[in-house]
């Protein structure tokens, strides 16, 4: 799996994990419910500012989201 293709599975993985909805995540950083989901399915990719937010709220590093490092 190349990397880029990564991010969103390890976005579910760590929204699942911490056990939270789209909807509850998409208020905690900020975004609607509708661009975690966009991001979930890979139609998209999130900006910088939402990529910080969400290691942030994730607790992990920017490189760990997109699978730069492993988990």
């Amino acid at each position: 799996m190349e990397t880029e293709n990564k991010f969103k599975d390890i976005l579910k993985e760590l929204r699942t994990e911490k056990n939270i909805g789209q909807v509850e995540l998409a208020k905690t950083i900020g975004v609607s419910k509708g661009i975690i989901s966009i991001w979930e399915n890979g139609l998209r990719k999130p900006n910088m500012y939402s990529l910080i937010l969400l290691a942030k709220y994730f607790k992990i590093s920017i490189d760990e989201l997109v699978a730069l490092k492993e988990l």
